[in-house]
């Protein structure tokens, strides 16, 4: 009686000829004067499974998305990390705030971390998150350098 271990690796050993060779391991054995009925039928049930999986994996290996790597989409680049860009680039920009009631214009740092208030009415314009600052409802932008 084979040993687990052995059988793993009599299994191993005969899947890489059936792989190599394309044949199944019926027609394997029978080719080497076997009968497939004095092997144990765990065996080869298992053996089986193994086979046929890895056969799967093999015939599927197409890339789903083929893409210009000289000339990426400016989406694609937008949602990658900002130093893994084809150019580094910030995910920070400068931005003009139009105050909601004096409508003063304020230049506001896009990650600030104090709150901005409007330098006539003191009304709060933009608050500090973990990241990008929150603008205050009605407050209007645009970003600087458009």
């Amino acid at each position: 009686m084979l040993s687990s271990v052995d059988k793993w690796e009599y299994n191993n050993s005969i899947a890489k000829i059936v792989l190599s060779q394309q044949i199944s391991p019926i027609e394997m054995l029978s080719g080497l004067g076997l009968r497939p009925k004095s092997f144990p039928a765990p065996l080869l049930l298992d053996f089986g499974r193994r086979v046929s999986a890895s056969a799967k994996v093999s015939t599927k290996m197409v890339l789903p998305n083929d893409i210009d790597l000289l000339n990426p989409p400016a989406e694609l680049e937008k949602r990658k990390h900002k130093l893994k860009r084809l150019v580094q680039s910030p995910n920070s920009f400068f931005m003009d705030v139009k105050c909601q009631g004096c409508f003063n214009i304020t230049t506001v740092f896009s990650h600030s971390q104090t709150v901005v208030v409007c330098g006539n009415c003191q009304l709060v314009l933009c608050q500090p998150t973990g990241g990008r600052a929150r603008l205050t409802e009605g407050c209007s932008f645009r970003k600087k350098g458009d």
